[in-house]
């Protein structure tokens, strides 16, 4: 059975001789969550219990924690995170939004206009 995401799907480019590009927003949100966690202090994507209890019985969600709005061209989103102890809260999310805004520009085409981020929490575990 094929999966239909057209109320979800935003056309990136339109082309009469070679169709059509078209995005979901899942997609956009999956871009948003991996780029979020590549910035050095951002311990991991925070959550809500269904993203839990999803991943749980094996749909694998790499945009927990983002929520995306696409409107025409432009994108806000917003993302909940859980930060590193130690690592400075403002300057780390400074340096997330504009590696999200960046990451989501350059691999679409589409518009950033905000990139809103919560702190959900801080990972107190040290690694190794």
């Amino acid at each position: 059975m094929e999966k239909t995401f057209e109320q979800n799907t935003y056309v990136l480019q339109g082309d009469e001789d070679l169709g059509t590009v078209k995005i979901a927003d899942d997609v956009v949100a999956m871009i948003a969550g991996l780029a979020a966690t590549e910035v050095e202090g951002v311990a991991a994507m925070a959550g809500n219990i269904s993203n839990e209890l999803m991943s749980r019985v094996g749909v694998k969600s790499l945009s927990k924690g983002v929520k995306v709005e696409v409107t025409g061209k432009k994108v806000k989103a917003e993302l909940s995170l859980i930060m590193e102890y130690g690592y400075n809260i403002p300057s780390t999310s400074q340096r997330v939004q504009g590696k999200v805004k960046s990451t989501i520009e350059n691999m679409t085409g589409l518009e950033v206009s905000d990139v809103n981020i919560r702190i959900a929490g801080v990972n107190m575990q040290k690694n190794g």
